[in-house]
């Protein structure tokens, strides 16, 4: 590798000062799902360093870092190219490296280079790679191929999106200090900010005169003949973020300490955005705060791109309802919600009887089909007003209730839930009939976290198995429910698809 080359490379990863710091949630969303998507053991977002390479983002090691001569990766980025080693053992260039011949124990590799600039406009220079590893003999096909390339993109967006915002920032913040009136300075800030979707503000505190640029009114949708009072300003944000951003604000003129909060916004043309706010204090010449400085940004493409990678890491894969990850997520927030507002809150969770046999007498084919129905039929459950639904693992389904269901019309849920989830798989004497057993539990002062709440409902679950399958318990209650003259199950051909 070039000596020029090297350089100007490792001149760009200190550019965008990303080694070493805290886990970002867009990246480990993006391993997470390549790995979803790939089945591999271990996916990373590696970065080469002078004389290391360093995990940004992976799934399925414990290290952070290994040294640069042994690592796969450098050589993808000497190449600027895809590296696929299909198996190690019969490649002369790894076969008796550390990390073949002791953990992790790569058989399989394939990387691809991520790219970034210096900045914008510049050309791209090989920083590290998106990679898959495993420790058997892989050969990938064209489409995983192709699909690995496609991710390692997106890695190089965020990259992008980190150099135009750092650019941006910078060139809006010293807009406030010097050049403010000259008008070819006053031009490349205008296509910074318009570049990178940035406006800059001022708000004198002696006279309360407030100062957009504007790219600041486009955000808002609005032009410069429409005014721009901070009042008008704090009523683009929905109430529970226009409360965190005056607070924010109060504070940083109160003390000068700057502020910097990702919130809900509506425009003026009603549409529904995110943004990034950033605020600090501005100081004359005597220490004097005299005004607060900041930056407006919208980031709705780089949020919804996180949020829907989020949802794809947080859906079960067989079932596409939540996984036990999203049920986490979901249901946290559904408890402090609860809290806050009093609503009434319940978790259910269902495990399927003789499930086991399924998959024993027709095969795991048969199995998966079970558990799809069983996340259909509560998913399509029309009877539940305001409810969750996630897989758990094997054959583990949790509801989350609330409102009405989770208090004065649970037993009557219950009820029609055990009838709903009842049928048979087979004829005659290879006929099983599938049920659910349930165990429920509600908020209240004793079960107030996720955790008491999982753990109440499962031993009421264990409670009503222990008396009969096919029944529902509530935690601290004694009454079993069960379905009232059960009907006959519902039959799933051995056939059926």
């Amino acid at each position: 590798m070039p000596d020029r080359f090297e350089r100007q490379r490792l001149e760009v990863l200190r550019t965008l000062d990303i080694l070493d710091r805290p886990a970002e949630a867009e990246f480990d969303a993006i391993v997470e799902a390549t790995r979803r998507m790939f089945g591999w053991k271990i996916v990373l977002v590696s970065l080469v360093d002078a004389d290391r390479q360093w995990f940004m983002a992976r799934q399925g090691l414990c290290e952070t870092q290994t040294d640069r001569d042994i690592a796969f990766c450098s050589h993808a980025v000497a190449a600027n190219d895809l590296l696929i080693v299909r198996d190690t053992t019969l490649d002369p260039r790894f076969a008796h490296n550390p990390l073949v011949l002791g953990p992790p124990f790569v058989r399989a590799y394939m990387g691809m280079p991520v790219r970034a600039a210096k900045r914008p406009g510049e050309p791209k220079l090989p920083l590290g790679t998106l990679c898959v590893i495993d420790d058997s003999p892989r050969d990938p096909t064209s489409d995983q191929i192709a699909t690995l390339r496609q991710m390692a993109k997106l890695v190089e967006t965020l990259f992008e999106l980190r150099v135009a915002t750092q650019e941006a920032v910078t060139a809006a913040l010293e807009r406030q200090e010097a050049l403010i009136g000259v008008d070819r300075m006053q031009r490349q800030l205008q296509q910074a900010e318009r570049m990178a979707n940035i406006g800059s503000w001022r708000l004198d505190l002696r006279g309360d005169a407030v100062e957009w640029s504007d790219q600041t009114y486009t955000i808002h949708g609005l032009t410069p003949a429409d005014g721009e009072a901070l009042a008008t300003a704090l009523d683009f944000y929905p109430a529970h973020d226009r409360a965190k951003l005056e607070t924010a604000l109060a504070h940083c003129i109160a003390t000068g300490e700057a502020y910097d909060l990702e919130l809900e916004f509506v425009t003026a043309r009603g549409e529904q955005r995110r943004v990034r706010a950033m605020g600090e204090a501005e100081y004359a010449a005597c220490g004097e705060r005299v005004a607060i400085v900041g930056v407006i940004q919208d980031v709705t493409e780089r949020y919804r791109l996180e949020q829907s990678l989020l949802e794809t890491a947080q859906t079960d894969e067989l079932t596409q309802i939540a996984s036990r990850r999203g049920l986490n997520r979901h249901l946290d927030a559904a408890i402090e919600c609860a809290r806050r507002d009093g609503t009434p809150l319940a978790v259910a969770l269902l495990d399927l009887d003789r499930f086991k046999d399924v998959n024993d007498r027709f095969g795991h084919a048969r199995g998966d089909e079970v558990l799809r129905v069983v996340a259909g039929r509560l998913r399509s459950a029309t009877y539940l007003e305001d409810c969750f639904v996630a897989r758990l693992g094997g054959d583990e389904f949790v509801l989350m209730l609330r409102g009405d269901d989770a208090r004065d019309n649970l037993i009557a849920v219950l009820r029609r839930l055990l009838g709903d989830l009842r049928y048979g798989i087979g004829e005659g004497e290879d006929r099983i009939t599938v049920s659910a057993t349930i165990g429920v539990c509600g908020l209240d002062h004793r079960h107030a976290t996720r955790s008491t709440l999982l753990e109440a409902a499962d031993q009421a679950l264990y409670r009503a198995k222990r008396i009969k399958r096919g029944t529902a318990a509530i935690a601290d209650r004694a009454e079993m429910i069960a379905v009232p003259d059960a009907p006959a199950p519902l039959r799933l051909a051995a056939g059926a698809r």
